[in-house]
């Protein structure tokens, strides 16, 4: 296969789908039904491959890929006949604008990114697929974002919409940006003064944060030993850990029902905080005790010549030396203690004592505005996704610590 149809398919594949992205991205902010023009779309995308290919190398620089992206929406004018999204121009002029605008650089980009090297010449198997890999990692990674994003964009809008709005056009993901602050937040609003989701976030942080300390306080002992220590049975506790997540937890739930009522720790936060450690301890023994396999032996054996004690090694060498695998293991147990729902919805009949998760599910009625069902969903999302996104470089470190030693 030459290097210019590789072009022309690469393009007008890039074309066919940043037309039906940007489209949907369209329709969603502005509210106008558009029909994308996806075949016109491809052609220009191809076009635009082709010319990509036939610029020198040397003269492929920012002002020409600017100029490139120019002649992509100017390819895509003059096909659909200056209806770029099916949509005449006087129909929101401004987001049609801007969407062409987007449309033509990601074009541009994904065309000089996949096409970055090559040239009208012979093109041998090795470049073909290093070209088909540019091209399905960048559709992959485009894919991906899409299903990632789009359900917590429309989950966010649709928090922002009044009843009103809600119920003339569903399917209307815009917002109006020029109503007070009071009335596009109402949702919000009336979550924490009719809802009691203050009550419910002070719930889970609080359960979440003791679910981290009593899991760290068990599974830092527990993985030391299993890593550092000689006792029989070690090989089979080290590789036995994780065998309490074959069971599923649907089936511990009732036993622990009926346990819970009898013993008066069912409806309480200090139930859950029983619950949790336990689920969550195992997964934080197999971190952990991965990571300290990978940490030297002859640190802590020069603590303990030194004259400290194995508790003092563990507390001033190994715990220093394993803050990220202790931050990772302390973010994932926060979340999972977080988003956890089946011991919650179980547990809990009290509405005071309600979390995050039990709380939502609440608001699924039909008594309560849609709205309110999503603004509360995003209340239970952001904070921890922040979170995340503030430690991940934490969770990545630690659950890659410990895997090559050395």
């Amino acid at each position: 296969m030459t290097a210019l149809l590789t072009a022309l398919v690469a393009g007008g594949l890039w074309g066919a789908v940043w037309m039906v992205v940007v489209g949907l991205l369209l329709m969603l902010v502005s509210g106008a039904v558009a029909a994308p023009p996806v075949g016109m779309a491809l052609l220009a995308g191809a076009v635009a491959g082709a010319a990509w290919l036939a610029t020198p190398r040397e003269a492929r620089t920012r002002a020409r890929l600017a100029l490139h992206g120019a002649g992509v929406a100017l390819v895509l004018m003059l096909l659909t006949f200056a209806a770029p999204f099916g949509l005449p121009l006087e129909a929101v002029p401004l987001q049609q604008g801007v969407a062409l605008v987007v449309f033509a650089a990601f074009v541009a980009v994904s065309l000089a990114r996949c096409l970055d090297g090559y040239a009208i010449e012979p093109m041998g198997r090795y470049g073909f697929e290093v070209l088909l890999l540019r091209v399905l990692k960048g559709l992959g990674f485009v894919v991906f974002t899409i299903v990632v994003v789009l359900p917590f964009y429309v989950m966010v809008m649709t928090s922002l919409k009044s009843q009103q709005s809600l119920l003339s056009n569903p399917l209307d993901f815009s917002v109006d940006l020029s109503q007070g602050a009071a009335s596009l937040f109402r949702s919000y609003i009336e979550l924490f003064t009719d809802f009691h989701f203050g009550t419910f976030l002070m719930n889970t942080a609080l359960v979440s944060v003791v679910t981290v300390f009593v899991t760290l306080a068990f599974a830092i002992p527990g993985a030391y030993a299993v890593a550092r220590l000689k006792f029989p049975g070690q090989a089979f506790l080290s590789r036995s850990i994780l065998l309490i997540y074959m069971v599923p937890a649907i089936v511990l739930v009732i036993p622990l029902y009926a346990v819970f009522s009898q013993m008066g720790l069912r409806n309480t936060l200090t139930g859950l905080m029983i619950v949790y450690p336990a689920t969550t301890i195992p997964v934080a023994l197999y971190m952990l005790q991965g990571y300290f396999r990978g940490l030297p032996a002859e640190l802590e054996e020069a603590g303990l010549m030194d004259g400290l004690s194995r508790a003092g090694v563990i507390w001033k060498v190994t715990l220093p030396l394993a803050l990220p695998a202790l931050a990772s293991v302390s973010l994932y147990v926060f979340m999972i203690a977080w988003n956890e729902f089946l011991f919650a919805f179980m547990f809990l009949d009290d509405l005071d004592l309600f979390t995050l998760s039990r709380g939502v599910v609440s608001l699924n009625s039909s008594e309560v505005p849609r709205q309110h069902l999503m603004a509360g969903a995003v209340v239970a999302t952001v904070p921890v996704l922040v979170l995340f996104l503030w430690f991940e470089r934490f969770l990545v470190g630690g659950l890659t610590a410990g895997s090559v030693k050395g």
